[in-house]
This record gives C-alpha cells, structure tokens and sequence, in this order.
C-alpha cells in the first residue's frame, strides 16, 4: 500500500476561519442527512411553538419542496434574522445545557437548512398586526418584509441540497424518502397526541394527496395515547396492547407493551420516547429485549410505544447530532423500571393470547368466495349443546366416560366444568395433541404439548426464585487471563453474576479466578461466558446472558418434562389442564411465543359455513 500523498502546499497548512457559510454547511451534514431530517426539525420547531395544528406538504419525497404550517405562537420580526443565525434559540438561556424541556435548542436547524436549500418563513406573531417573511439561500438571506398570513408560521424549505448538489446523489427513492418523511411524522405525532398532524403529498399536482391525517385527541392522557396509536399502528396493536403505567424514584413509564404472541420479524414496531423525544437508543432496546426474553425467541421483537419521564437534569440529550440517542444519569435504574414494568404487566395478562392469532386461524379456514352464500337458519342453544365435535381415531375406547358413542356432551363426566370458564370446558382431543374446548360463546383449539411446555417452564422458574441458582464449587478455581480494564469492568458486575450463580474474584492484575458456576449448566467454559460478558457489556451496557442461559437450559428441561405429543389424554386430565392455563401467567405462548391456543368466537365460526 502506498503512502498517503502528504504535500500539501503551505497555503493551505496555515489555520483560518471558516466563513459562515461553510460552517453552516458543515453543520448541515451533522443536522440534516436527507428530507426525513429537515421534516423533524421543523415539525419540532412546530410544537416547540405551541401548535395544535401541524400540515406538512411535500413534494418528491421532500427533495423539492417542504412546506410545514403551523398554529403556534408565530415569530416576531425582529427575530426573524436571528432564526436564521447559528446558535440562535429561544428554547434555552445557556446557563444549563442539561435542563432541557423542548425539541430543539442548539439554534442549528434553520441556518443549516438555509445553507444547503432555498428556506423562505412567513409568521404572524400572537398579538401582532402584520405577518413579515424572510428568504434565505445558500446561506444569503435578506431583510424581513411585509406578507400576508393571519396566525402562526409558514417554513418552505425547496430544492433541498442545491448548494450541496454531492449530497443528492445519496438520496434515495422519492417513495423511500417519503415513506421515512412518514415515519418520522407518525412518531411525533405518538408523543403528542392532543396536537392534529396532516401529511400531504403534492408529487402528481398542487392539490396533493392526504397520505396521513391524525386528528387532535381528548380525553385523560392514556385514553388520548391509545386513540392516538390505533389511528397510527391500527386496530390489532390497540386490542392486543397492555397499559403500561410505572414509576420508580422520579422516572416515569407509560405507554403500551404488546403480548408476546403479537410480536414481529424485525425491531420496526418498537417506539421509545425520553421526555416526548423518539430515540433509538441501545439501552432501551436492550431493556426491551430482557422484558421479553423469556417469552420470544432470538428472532422475534415486541411491539411497543413506550414514554420515559424524567426531570431533565438525570438525561443527556445531546450526545447525538441528530438527537436520536440519550444518556441517563442512572443508566441501570431507566433500564430496571422497563423490565420491571413490562414483565408486571405481561404476569397480569395471564393467559392472554392476541387476537390476531384467532384472525390467522379464521384467514386459513376462509374458503374464497363462489357463488351466492345463502343465508341459514341459525341453530337454537339447545342444538348447539347437544353437538360436538368429531374425534380423533381411538379416542371413543380411551375416553369414553368422556365423550360417549352417543355424542351427547350432557353426558360427560359429573365434574365436567362450566362453559363460562374462560378456556372453556374440553370435548375432545385430535390427533393426540390438540385439545377442543367449547366455550359460552364459541370454541378453544389448544396445543397441548406447547401449553404443558410453559406450565412446567413457569413452575420450575418459581421453584429457582424461591430456592435460587444452585452452584457447583470448582475444585481448582479456573484463572482467567484479561486486560486490567476488562477484569475490573467484570468485578463491577460480580454481584449479578453470583446472583445466577457464576462466582468470581479478583486474582492479581488483570486477572479473575471463578470459583463457583451455575450447576444447572453442568460443565462450562468459564473463560467463553465471560468473554461473552464482555461482549453484551460492550453492546448494551448490561449483562443478562446468563440469565438466558440458565432459562433455555430450564426451557429444554421444560420441553421434556411436558405432555408429549401422541399422548391420548383423559377428561380430566385436559380440563385440568385448562384450568391450569387459566390460573398461570403467560401460558398463552410457548416458551418461543408461539401461541398455545386459539380462540374462535360462534360467530365467526358461523360466517365460515355461510350462516351469517
């Protein structure tokens, strides 16, 4: 490889200062990376003014026009320059960068957009009898003058990076760059759920098409948040979402959690917000991940919208240009309270399963349509008890105080539950694994082996927190070699590691000496866990790996120890086994979060044969 060419001519070796064009194009690259980020810091400079109202139109993907209207406050004239100016803000005093309680307040925004595009504002400040504008381009603006608007602010932002014409060619689609324009609306318009947000797209003519619209919510807080999410995440997260409503030493968290079973391919549905500010931050995330770890597996994530509150003085928000990432002061506690809160909730929903489970089932069955579907009698209540369902091959000879040759359901066994039970009372069992239950108002199909699974899952983690992780002393420590940085960051965490049972000890400089291992484990490599340690140190801040290692070894002890499929089942062992799922929390997935059961309601049923 050759060396770089260093000659470079004495001119430019002699240090100056930047004019403020250039600088505020620099500052452009750090603030605005494509339309997505102009749409975020003028919708934030739109609620940072007090709006009720925000319309957004854009055309090509925001590559040649973004116009945002707003109902706030307005911007008087003589501050109209001095928007316009870097560092300029009126969201902050400079005193304390870390009490920060709007959007924006580093003063960047506007000047970077009016460095790289052709920025124009228009506002009519409260109380003020006129509205004045101001243009800018590449970063040369001229003196306010006279316009014509009768409350709030107009930014019109067009032929965005035509000072920067490089930067265009890393743009994408117009239909990329709308979809996250979009995105980044939708998240907005989550934190504030009293304000009205409008996405218009003027690609095809000036008219334009409504590509988004959420109107204004009332309401208390939660019922406004949750109108707010189904009109953005739609019907099937609002009904299969848990409330979430926790605090722990001045840091909130509400918000929405949804089961396990409604969960996704990809991190995509995961909304997180620090003091009404969408973030994506790794700590987060990772406490997402340990709430629901012992409910999916590696390659599913939960759909959530959770919002952290806290007094600003415990979170920095500026250590990312883009503002996307936050720093707690207590890491651990912010991370403590969304596992807490999340697993609470999760135990409450007992066995709670999606509803979309039940739509997947009945999409499956659904013939498509063929000809006229005729309208038939609907079967009395009595027929409808007097029926069931047909049976596996040998169930008869097995079973048969169970469901007799006659069929009839009266005639089960004396201590045969109720309907009204909330899985319903079992009538029978198919391919010697699949449990049907009938219910006051339709039918459950459960995977019997899977919901056995996760009983004996729940009943062997209980048994661990009451007697904790059992370890196996090592008759000669195993000494792990490591640099003094990483065995000083290992022995910071030794407590949570004896907690699951890994015992270690500092053993002179940059070394550490395991003592004690998790016997559930069996044999391990001491050095591997801890290098894997370090691992997820490095990438979440924390450690769970144990934890998960301990409860997929329980998870397959699980798997073995439940109902194997094959297993022709009696009465009472089913209806035992029903109620058992009832009364344990999360038995409505597996141990993977696949469901255990589906429900189907009479009614739908009733649609697949045409009834209805």
């Amino acid at each position: 490889m050759n060396a770089p060419d260093r000659n470079i001519s004495q001119d430019l070796r002699k240090i100056r200062q930047l004019d403020d064009v250039a600088v505020n194009r620099i500052a452009a690259g750090e603030v605005v990376e494509r339309p997505a980020s102009a749409v975020k810091e003028l919708v934030e400079n739109a609620l940072d003014a007090g709006a009720t109202r925000i319309d957004l139109a854009v055309r090509d993907g925001g590559k040649t026009l973004i116009r945002v209207t707003d109902d706030g406050h307005g911007i008087n004239e003589a501050d109209l320059p001095l928007a316009l100016s870097r560092h300029a803000t009126s969201k902050i005093d400079g005193s304390d960068l870390l009490n920060i309680h709007t959007f924006g307040f580093r003063g960047e925004a506007l000047p970077s957009l009016g460095a790289v595009g052709r920025l124009t504002i228009t506002s009519r400040a409260k109380g003020s009898a006129a509205a004045f504008q101001i243009s800018v381009s590449g970063g040369a603006h001229q003196a306010p003058r006279p316009a014509a608007l009768t409350s709030g602010t107009v930014v019109e932002l067009r032929d965005l990076f035509f000072a920067t014409p490089a930067r265009l060619k890393f743009l994408r689609t117009d239909r990329s760059e709308m979809q996250a324009i979009s995105d980044v609306v939708k998240r907005l318009a989550m934190a504030e759920p009293y304000v009205g947000f409008t996405i218009r797209d003027l690609s095809n003519d000036d008219q334009g098409r409504v590509t988004f619209r959420a109107d204004p919510q009332t309401g208390d807080m939660f019922n406004a948040l949750g109108s707010r999410l189904r009109q953005i995440l739609g019907a099937d997260f609002a009904e299969n979402a848990l409330q979430i409503d926790a605090e722990r030493e001045g840091i909130t968290l509400t918000g929405f959690a949804a089961l396990p079973t409604y969960s996704r391919g990809s991190s995509t549905a995961q909304y997180l917000f620090v003091n009404g500010r969408p973030v994506r931050d790794k700590l987060l995330i990772g406490a997402l991940r340990g709430a629901y770890s012992d409910f999916l597996s590696r390659d599913r994530h939960p759909a959530v919208a959770l919002f952290l509150e806290c007094d600003p003085q415990k979170v920095d928000v500026n250590v990312h240009p883009a503002k996307a990432e936050v720093r707690f002061r207590d890491p651990g506690l912010a991370r403590g309270l969304i596992v807490s809160a999340l697993k609470h909730a999760l135990a409450e929903a007992g066995h709670r399963a999606s509803t979309t489970v039940a739509d997947a089932t009945l999409g499956a069955f659904r013939p498509e349509p063929q000809g006229r579907i005729y309208q038939m009698d609907r079967p009395s209540q009595q027929a409808l008890r007097g029926s069931y369902l047909a049976q596996a091959p040998g169930f008869e000879e097995t079973a048969a105080e169970f469901v007799p040759a006659s069929g009839r359901v009266e005639d089960v066994t004396e201590d045969a539950p109720q309907e009204n039970s909330p899985l319903g009372a079992a009538r029978a069992q198919v391919h010697e694994n699949y449990i049907i239950a009938q219910t006051a108002d339709g039918m459950v199909i459960v995977d019997g082996h899977a919901a056995h699974e996760r009983l004996v899952y729940e009943k062997l983690k209980r048994q661990m927190a009451e007697n904790g992780v059992t370890t196996q002393g090592l008759l000669i420590p195993e000494i792990v070699e490591l640099s003094e940085t990483d065995a000083s960051r290992l022995l910071e965490q030794a407590e949570t590691l004896a907690q699951f049972g890994l015992v270690v000890e500092p053993f002179g400089q940059g070394a550490v000496a395991v003592r004690e291992t998790p016997a559930i484990l069996g044999v391990i490599n001491a050095e591997a866990i801890l290098r894997d340690v370090l691992d997820e140190l490095d990438d979440l801040g924390h450690t769970q790996m144990l934890g998960d290692k301990i409860e997929a070894v329980l998870s397959r002890i699980a798997c073995h120890g439940s109902i194997r499929t094959g297993r022709i089942m009696r009465a009472d062992e089913m209806n035992a086994l029903l109620r058992e799922m009832e009364a344990t929390p999360h038995s409505g997935q597996c141990n993977h979060g696949r469901p255990t059961y589906v429900e189907l309601k009479l009614a739908d049923i009733e649609k697949l044969f045409g009834r209805t």
